[in-house]
């Protein structure tokens, strides 16, 4: 099952400190939902441990994360792949950044994901409803990194 998710979220940042947050496993960990670990295993690329719940049925995924086309502190390419005992999934995503007139940054973003397995029983409409809200959950919380600092 296909999975297509775009949008923008605005922070209370410079694009420089927005930038070094993104790339940043301690702060992604914080705030990617359901992250259990994430560790560099070479420059941009990391092993990551999820543990997500997907309508009823919850359960943990084995991934990995490869940053490319990085271009600080404008954007960069996000390459992920993962399975675990509710199916596999992979995706890619663009992600730029850029500043605004009130000197915060904006963050755009276009995904494109796939589903297999036991996740992708649930349906297209009610997997997409969880990965917004998932995405919500993330900005959100990588919002509050620039409140505390």
């Amino acid at each position: 099952m296909n999975l297509n998710l775009t949008g923008t979220e605005s922070i209370q940042t410079s694009p420089g400190r927005l930038w070094d947050a993104v790339i940043d496993p301690a702060v992604l960990q914080r705030s990617i939902p359901g992250c259990i670990s994430m560790d560099e295993t070479g420059p941009g690329e990391y092993a990551i441990t999820l543990e997500l719940k997907v309508a009823a049925v919850g359960g943990n995924f084995n991934g990995s994360i490869k940053l490319s086309e990085m271009d600080p502190p404008n954007g960069c390419f996000i390459n992920v792949s993962g399975s675990g005992t509710l199916g596999s999934g992979r995706g890619t995503a663009r992600v730029t950044i850029i500043e605004n007139e009130d000197s915060s940054a904006e963050i755009a973003y276009e995904a494109v994901g796939e589903v297999g397995g036991l996740v992708a029983g649930v349906g297209q409409r009610v997997l997409l409803g969880v990965a917004k809200h998932l995405v919500r959950q993330f900005f959100s919380t990588l919002k509050k990194e620039f409140d505390e600092n």
